[in-house]
């Protein structure tokens, strides 16, 4: 497990905020602030709810919403879905699974998000 910060620009379908976010591949999924989240999108309720551990044994949080947003780095567009974590410590976190869909790799040497091109040109096949 791995963390990093870096400020990321958030963009949903009724509105923006630039935010630090937490780069965490410890974290499965990306996680926002549920009043965040609201302020910036519409979340949609989960099919069902999701639960997951934290760093203090035996403690669990559960989410029973996530929400559809894009977010920008170093001048490139990403997009994911977010689920809305109560009391969440950081305002956003980028999590694990979007890590891999986006291909980004964590450079701790130099503290950057190393990020491929070839991966943010959207397509249609």
């Amino acid at each position: 497990m791995a963390v990093m910060e870096k400020t990321v620009r958030l963009v949903g379908s009724k509105g923006k905020k630039e935010v630090p976010a937490l780069f965490d591949s410890g974290s499965t999924y990306s996680c926002i602030q549920p009043a965040l989240a609201k302020r910036l999108g519409k979340p949609e309720a989960l099919p069902e709810p999701m639960e997951f551990g934290t760093a203090k044994k035996k403690e669990k949080l559960t989410a029973t919403e996530r929400v559809s947003l894009n977010f920008h780095l170093n001048g490139y567009r990403f997009s994911d879905e977010f689920m809305l974590i109560p009391w969440l410590a950081e305002e956003a976190i980028i999590g694990a699974a979007t890590l891999q869909k986006w291909r980004m790799k964590l450079d701790f040497e130099h503290d950057e998000v190393i990020i491929d091109p070839r991966v943010t040109k959207l397509r249609l096949m």
